[in-house]
């Protein structure tokens, strides 16, 4: 059993914003995720790592009960943000992917206009009680997507209409816009160029000033350029956790090791 145990090092002086405590995953009889706890910081980049597979997409998709929607899957344990727990009945899923926001492998817009993108979450949730703070936020998310110098002369164009690259920036303005506490990036640049790519990550890098931020990456090198923690999942398991730079240069598990070496994933 030794060999299960998980390796979590420095706790650092920012407060826990999301705790598991002994998370299950299952899809029918599969056991997807086992045990899993872990403590992720506020104001900081955590990268999930590991084989494709390993669980780390299912656990990241349990933070905003993203895996409601699928009928087979049920989730024990515990998962608190800001102390709460999200799978509390009284727990509205809307609203907590109000707070959770998400963004996904494949860029998404809504056939929309670029405004009404970045519009439809402010809207639906009644954040704006005019059309001039509708069209405040829209900005501000817009800027904090790093894209609105790009697109503020033809807001009112398809979303649809735009490079790859800036479709996955509209989708993060997006995802900011109704104000979250966390963002969630399923492999956010997976699709993009390596420009793109560049551009996205230096937009988590600012991120993180305004949100907790989670990501999933098969990436390792990105994980290292954008995250300051980094968790390494296998077939199911967190095996390791801790900062990133000791993850990377001095990891605890034999099996952290082999797959940043590359002898395994």
């Amino acid at each position: 059993m030794d060999d299960l145990r998980v390796v979590t090092r420095d706790i650092d002086t920012h407060a826990t914003k999301i705790s598991a405590k002994n998370v299950q995953v299952y899809y029918g009889e599969t056991h997807a995720i086992k045990d899993v706890n872990v403590e992720i910081k506020e104001h900081t980049v955590t990268a999930f790592i590991g084989p494709s597979g390993c669980g780390k997409s299912t656990f990241l998709r349990s933070i905003n009960r993203m895996n409601d929607t699928i009928d087979i899957c049920r989730v024990e344990g515990d998962i608190l943000i800001d102390g709460q727990d999200i799978y509390d009945r009284n727990i509205d899923p809307v609203q907590l992917r109000a707070r959770v926001g998400m963004v996904f492998q494949k860029p998404n817009p809504f056939p929309k206009s670029i405004y009404d993108n970045v519009a439809y979450g402010p809207k639906i949730h009644g954040l704006a009680r005019t059309k001039a703070e509708l069209d405040e936020i829209v900005e501000k998310s817009l800027r904090r997507g790093a894209i609105w110098d790009e697109v503020k002369d033809r807001l009112h164009a398809p979303g649809t209409g735009l490079s790859g690259g800036q479709q996955q920036r509209l989708c993060i303005a997006r995802a900011v816009a109704t104000e979250p506490d966390v963002l969630l990036m399923d492999e956010p640049c997976s699709a993009l160029d390596p420009i793109a790519t560049a551009q996205v990550e230096e937009l988590i890098d600012q991120l993180r000033e305004s949100y907790t931020v989670v990501i999933v990456t098969h990436s390792m090198q990105q994980a290292a350029r954008v995250s300051q923690k980094t968790a390494f999942f296998h077939l199911g398991s967190l095996v390791e956790y801790g900062n990133t730079d000791e993850i990377f240069t001095n990891p605890k598990d034999s099996r952290t090791e082999s797959y940043i070496s590359g002898r395994i994933g």
